[in-house]
């Protein structure tokens, strides 16, 4: 099993830190508004990745947790007048209900900013008394990125061009504009809690940290998240940290790729936010993971108007060979157990969903040709995909129920169905004189034949 290693930037063995045991966190969401797709991709990929592990006998410990107290929070608390903690309260329950739409499980352990007060608070009085950080005159703590020279080992940034593109707050109390907050002091009117400094609530960054050391203890296996959090984000985690314990924190770094909309990137000033219920009102939620996991899990997705569409189309395409395996071969229960070597290859190499999902192609091919030619072998590669490739969340639906909630299903006469499959034959064997006249006898019947490499297609003319 290999996993590719932001901090090394290649890929590594995956050797857990204590055998047949992974502590695995990755960063969730800010809730300060609903979820996008670019959440979903995130929540979809390790999600996936912890039910790999288990695949292979691990026992995982994955842990995700929701920022629920932070600027964007308190800004959206005074907008619509709900007080930040139920404002935060109500926006977990929107995710949590359309993540489950998604068919995303809940990890092992869900942890939050506002229950971990306290663990914050002990983590940054041991930064203090380590002189790691410093509080200011306001009641503000920040963190004194020069005493920990290994600073911007994981973004490859060195600490002035770290400053690039960072906004800088309350410069005048920082000893160098690049150290970080670890708590804030409260403004009038804003949510906070009693510290050893004043009222105030934790930056951002120091919640991972503190949230991990409580649920793990000073050092986990694998920490994921998007690129977009490389830095500052996760370069902060580390600093505070290994600055506190002394011990690396994360042994494998993850990062997923961003998602891209017609080849801009995804952002609410833009206007091209996608939520995700929306999507779930069109597509269905096999769709939407074929779509995003098509490509390599490091990669950007670039969403164009075809994207999910002709996703839809496939998932389609093979439930219906599903269907017409299972029904043609009721009761054949057995397996093609070479399926599920194949996709743990993929998987084992830095979880290779792409690879995964373009053997489909050559899967349903075949089970469109034994068909054909009667033979049970279709029904037990369908057997196989079915098992397999539930893990990606695919074909777990009973296909009648798939068709009747999300795709219309063409109801081709069997007689014309004949024609067609008897053509289909015709064709494997180079018969191309009988291929044409059979083509010809579906064009009486009212039907145009289309082939594709995947088998073909009919439409009624």
């Amino acid at each position: 099993m290999k996993i590719y290693n932001s901090l090394t930037r290649r890929k590594e063995e995956f050797v857990p830190l204590e055998e047949g045991k992974v502590k695995m966190y990755a960063c969730g969401i800010t809730v300060s508004g609903e979820a996008h797709i670019g959440h979903a991709f995130q929540a979809i990929v390790y999600d996936i990745f912890r039910k790999y592990l288990q695949k292979l006998g691990y026992e995982v410990t994955y842990a995700r947790n929701y920022t629920d107290v932070d600027d964007k929070i308190i800004a959206r608390s005074k907008e619509t007048g709900i007080p930040a903690d139920e404002y935060a309260k109500m926006m977990i329950e929107k995710i949590d209900a359309v993540m489950r739409r998604a068919d995303v499980d809940d990890p092992t352990l869900w942890l939050k900013a506002t229950e971990n007060i306290g663990n914050i608070i002990g983590f940054i009085e041991g930064l203090i008394a380590g002189g790691h950080a410093y509080p200011a005159a306001n009641g503000d703590v920040y963190f004194d990125v020069d005493t920990f020279p290994a600073y911007g080992q994981l973004s490859g940034r060195d600490k002035e061009d770290a400053l690039d593109g960072v906004r800088v707050e309350n410069d005048e109390q920082k000893r160098r504009p690049y150290d970080f907050a670890l708590w804030k002091a409260a403004k009038a009117g804003e949510i906070c809690w009693d510290s050893p400094w004043g009222k105030g609530r934790p930056g951002w960054h120091i919640e991972c940290s503190a949230m991990n050391r409580a649920a793990f203890g000073d050092q986990i296996d694998i920490h994921g998240g998007g690129r977009d959090l490389i830095f500052p984000h996760h370069e902060n985690e580390i600093a505070q940290s290994e600055a506190l314990t002394g011990k690396r924190f994360a042994k494998y770094w993850m990062h997923n790729g961003l998602i891209k909309v017609n080849g801009q990137k995804m952002s609410k000033s833009l206007g091209n936010s996608l939520l995700l219920s929306d999507l779930l009102d069109k597509y269905s939620p096999e769709a939407l993971k074929f779509a995003l996991l098509s490509a390599n899990y490091r990669n950007d997705v670039n969403i164009t108007d075809e994207l999910f569409p002709q996703a839809e189309a496939h998932v389609a395409r093979f439930y219906d060979l599903i269907a017409r395996a299972e029904a043609q071969f009721p009761a054949e229960t057995g397996r093609e157990e070479a399926i599920d070597k194949k996709f743990n290859e993929a998987m084992s190499d830095d979880f290779n969903t792409a690879l995964a999902l373009s053997d489909l192609f050559g899967y349903f091919k075949e089970v469109s040709r034994l068909l054909a030619e009667n033979d049970p072998k279709a029904r037990r590669i369908t057997n196989q995909v079915r098992a397999t490739y539930a893990l990606l969340g695919l074909f777990k639906r009973d296909p009648a129920q798939y068709f009747a909630q999300y795709a219309k299903k063409e109801e081709i006469p069997a007689e014309v169905a004949a024609v067609a499959e008897e053509r289909r034959a015709a064709r494997a064997g180079k018969d191309w004189a009988k291929s044409d006249e059979l083509r010809e006898k579906l064009r009486e019947m009212g039907y145009a034949v289309k082939d594709s490499k995947d088998g073909y297609t009919l439409t009624k003319i």
